[in-house]
């Protein structure tokens, strides 16, 4: 089981490297996200409290988040392409857990995700973010979740889709909405009661908040919605173990269903 989980592991690493696209990509696009929309932003933005705190430095932490988001949903894309391809199937019905098909693709998504966020991350200290050993800890762990929690839902949704469209539209249904309401692109506070609502509903809004807390360790951060860091990062942990048990419960499910 092992041995599989490396492989598929392995292949994830190596696929993405010989993607000079998607190589470019992951490391550009969200750098030009944060310049647009910091400097886009920049004057018109007033942090509730914080009249100190400028866009570009209250949108860091939600770019981050955003590489974990798009990681996710270029790393599970595969899935159907190998659906179309036979692949897949042919993964099934080898002699190998269906278990280590999940762990192996979700190892090689978390991984690359992981990754990206952590060099996106050595750019804090041009907007004056230096964290502590304590908030490095608690950044790592905070990505380590959203990445999971984001690779095993897009992995669960890739399984039951049979074409990429369908893929992309409900990735775009599901994820983007969740990093908008997450306290990645705007803060909890001033917004109406309702929008409000839905942000604390939202499980990548702890994950962001954990993040963010991080990021200002031993300081108070701007706009964590009161959370202690403890129970943002808890949250989060706990949706991303809820969204692996999903992605094993669909692939078991399904896998028994095809037999």
């Amino acid at each position: 089981m092992l041995r599989v989980v490396r492989a598929l592991w392995q292949r994830e690493i190596l696929k993405f490297l010989r993607d000079r696209a998607r190589l470019v990509g992951a490391l550009v696009q969200p750098l030009v996200f944060w310049l647009l929309l910091g400097f886009g932003f920049y004057d018109s933005f007033q942090m509730p409290g914080s009249e100190n705190v400028s866009y570009l430095e209250y949108l860091f932490p939600g770019i981050v988040a955003l590489i974990l988001l798009f990681t996710a949903i270029f790393s599970t894309i595969y899935i159907v392409d190998e659906r179309q391809t036979g692949l897949l199937q042919a993964a099934l019905v080898a002699p190998v857990s269906r278990l280590s098909l999940v762990l192996g693709n979700l190892a090689g998504g978390v991984t690359l995700a992981l990754a990206e966020a952590l060099l996106f991350l050595l750019l804090a200290p041009l907007v004056g973010l230096t964290p502590t050993f304590l908030g490095l800890l608690v950044i790592v762990l905070a990505c380590l979740s959203m990445a999971m929690a984001f690779t095993a839902l897009g992995f669960t949704i890739a399984w039951r889709l049979d074409t990429t469209r369908g893929f992309h539209a409900i990735m775009n249904l599901v994820l983007l909405p969740m990093w908008f309401l997450s306290g990645a692109f705007f803060p909890p506070e001033g917004v109406p009661v309702a929008v409000r609502w839905v942000m604390y509903v939202n499980p990548a809004f702890y994950g962001v908040a954990a993040l963010r807390d991080g990021l200002y360790l031993p300081e108070a951060a701007p706009s964590a919605a009161g959370l202690p860091t403890g129970l943002a990062l808890g949250l989060s942990i706990a949706f991303a173990t809820a969204m692996v048990g999903l992605a094993v419960w669909t692939v078991q499910r399904r896998s028994t269903l095809t037999a």
